[in-house]
């Protein structure tokens, strides 16, 4: 799981004695047809851990209500039912926001908040699900491929399609940042970047404060990411050298990474707990078997925390290479240099022990060791 999510600010109430309105409040006024009554709650969302919070309720009547709330500038806010998982997302872009759905036809399309900047919301939100739903298509068919040759140019020609179609789609997210003309837009779009380097990132998220430099929001995310993009840099990256690691192995001896060099080494992080970790572990040993005796091998980096558990995975799941483990959960010392954030992962390093891939599943260690090893 990828740490870039985009964050939206808290809202700041601000009230002015002058108008009839005060400054920054608005009321969405809707229908919501075949829904029976019940409460209706006006949320503000954040894009952090933050809870969403509720800034107003009212009780819907025959399908129809009226719900206020004030916001210094515009954000991103949600509609939610009492008794049901419905909800509905919008931008308080304007004073006065019509909405309109039926409970019994759900869709995007259908969910209507009647204003300029949530037509723009609508739209990327359609055309963005779009984007996904195929590419999750194509991506089911490819799995069920069982082991995959190399040479079965099938396979190939549709893992192709799907990389271009992934860079594609990153391309468009990143274009839709770079170019949108709503500040709220920019920062919901963000959120569709998690699979994307930050590196790539960093120019779109460098020019939003030149483009909105008055809005609080788009000033704490940038500096936010700005710390994040630092942060990944450091990170080990394909072509670097792959940082050292020493912890005991199962017999308690110290055992490093670097005893391996002059060796295609597959480091992996994993632990017996992890349920898609051992689901992997499979992939891992068809790899090793066919590749143990020509000059590959592997290193088990598990994030367990008891020993026996760690070492009965092992002996389960056949894993007949090298492991070590300082059994320390997600405080092992591997964690903090590799950025790991989710396992299972991996790093394949050449025998001078450079990182030549990354994070490699299913057939793809053995199509990358076949590349490698003739």
């Amino acid at each position: 799981m990828k740490k870039f999510l985009p964050l939206i600010a808290s809202v700041f109430f601000l009230f002015s004695c002058s108008t009839s309105v005060q400054k920054g409040q608005f009321t969405v006024t809707g229908e919501l047809k075949n829904t029976p009554d019940q409460k209706i709650y006006l949320e503000e969302l954040y894009f952090s851990q933050k809870d969403p919070a509720v800034l107003d309720t009212a009780e819907i009547k025959n399908g129809k209500f009226s719900l206020t709330a004030l916001a210094p500038e515009e954000g991103l806010y949600r509609l939610r039912l009492e008794k049901s998982e419905a909800a509905f997302i919008f931008i308080n872009d304007q004073p006065a926001i019509p909405f309109s759905s039926d409970l019994n036809s759900l869709s995007l399309e259908n969910a209507k908040f009647n204003s300029p900047a949530n037509y723009l919301l609508r739209s990327f939100m359609v055309d963005i699900e779009k984007q996904r739903k195929e590419l999750e298509d194509k991506a089911s068919i490819l799995q069920q491929y069982k082991n995959p040759l190399p040479s079965d140019s099938t396979y190939q020609v549709m893992q192709l399609d799907i990389i271009d179609k992934q860079a594609k789609f990153q391309q468009n997210v990143l274009r839709y940042i770079d170019t949108t003309s709503n500040a709220v837009m920019a920062l919901f779009s963000l959120g569709y970047t998690r699979d994307i380097e930050p590196e790539k990132i960093e120019t779109a998220v460098g020019g939003l404060t030149k483009r909105f430099p008055t809005n609080q929001a788009i000033a704490t995310i940038v500096a936010q990411y700005k710390q994040l993009i630092a942060q990944n840099k450091s990170l080990p990256k394909i072509g670097g050298i792959a940082p050292d690691i020493t912890m005991a192995d199962t017999s308690g001896k110290a055992f490093s990474l670097s005893m391996l060099r002059g060796k295609y080494v597959l480091v992996d992080f994993w632990a017996s707990w992890c349920g898609p970790c051992r689901e992997e572990n499979p992939n891992v040993v068809n790899a090793y078997q066919e590749f143990k005796n020509k000059n590959f091998t592997v290193l088990g980096v598990s994030l367990d925390k008891q020993k026996a558990e760690w070492t009965k995975a092992v002996e389960d799941d056949h894993l007949t290479w090298y492991h070590i483990s300082d059994l320390k959960y997600w405080n092992s010392a591997a964690v903090a240099p590799y950025g790991i954030e989710g396992i299972p992962y991996n790093v394949l390093l050449d025998p001078q022990g450079k990182i030549i891939a990354m994070n490699l599943r299913g057939n793809d260690l053995k199509i990358k060791l076949s590349e490698l090893i003739k």
